[in-house]
């Protein structure tokens, strides 16, 4: 499997580098739309890797009807009781659709192993079935990505250091990511167990260095287009003719003021 090491950006800042990656997402897209493709990308990663901001990152610019977030909760007791792939597959994309997993089915292969939630007997039959179903996906013509973000445990405890100190990310900490910590190699054999299953000449997995996130950003996004087929669909030919006569202030009525 690839493994892309990262060096923090030089010169331009971090949005100078990324704004012509997103330029190429949005012709990624066109292409998408015009021939009917559809792309699953999948993040995993250890707690505070980076998946959020690396989402973030490819989706902030595109179309939302067309490249969609998925991350799914705690699954509900119906559907503890499905096959376990059942309630990934309606949010797989359709034709011209991208769709960005924020985690996926390979839960229960890290954190639903390492934190007792499933048995070593559905964890065992999860490794056996996830190729199986991964290459039904490929043979449907659905181009699947799987990137594995990494990060060191030295880098972990300060990101979780600084979410407990930051309101505005307090959200995103829980009792099970606090009990993680004391889980780091237990984490690092379940990952290695499933790097080991899954990756397939079909499906392979991608390693990325997120101990700086902006370059691992950088690379991620740069790396995920270079695997799409460069796009010779052109952007639409929009034209502004001038408008006739002045431009008008927008009116309401007299019981109705902006603010």
């Amino acid at each position: 499997m690839a493994k892309h090491k990262q060096d923090k950006p030089k010169g331009a800042k971090y949005e100078d580098q990324l704004r012509p990656l997103q330029v190429e997402l949005n012709g990624v897209m066109r292409w998408l739309q015009a021939k009917g493709q559809r792309v699953v990308v999948l993040f995993e990663g250890r707690d505070t890797a980076g998946k959020g901001g690396a989402i973030h990152a490819v989706a902030e610019k595109l179309n939302p009807r067309q490249c969609h977030i998925a991350a799914l909760g705690v699954p509900s007791a119906r559907e503890q009781a499905q096959w376990y792939f059942q309630r990934y597959v309606p949010l797989l994309p359709a034709a011209g659709e991208m769709v960005l997993f924020d985690r996926s089915w390979y839960n229960r292969a890290g954190v639903e192993a390492v934190m007792g939630y499933c048995t070593p007997a559905q964890t065992a039959t999860f490794l056996k079935q996830a190729p199986v179903f991964e290459r039904m996906l490929v043979d449907d013509g659905i181009l699947l990505f799987k990137y594995w973000l990494t990060v060191d445990q030295s880098e972990q405890e300060q990101r979780f250091a600084e979410r407990l100190a930051d309101p505005l990310k307090r959200w995103k900490l829980s009792p099970v990511d606090l009990e993680a910590r004391t889980r780091y190699d237990d984490y690092g054999r379940a990952r290695d167990r499933m790097l080991e299953a899954t990756h397939t000449k079909f499906a392979p997995w991608t390693l990325v260095d997120f101990n700086d996130q902006h370059a691992g950003r950088l690379k991620l996004v740069a790396d995920l287009i270079s695997r799409l087929p460069t796009t010779d669909v052109p952007a639409s030919d929009l034209r502004m003719p001038p408008l006739p006569g002045k431009p008008k202030k927008e009116k309401f009525r007299a019981t109705l003021k902006p603010i």
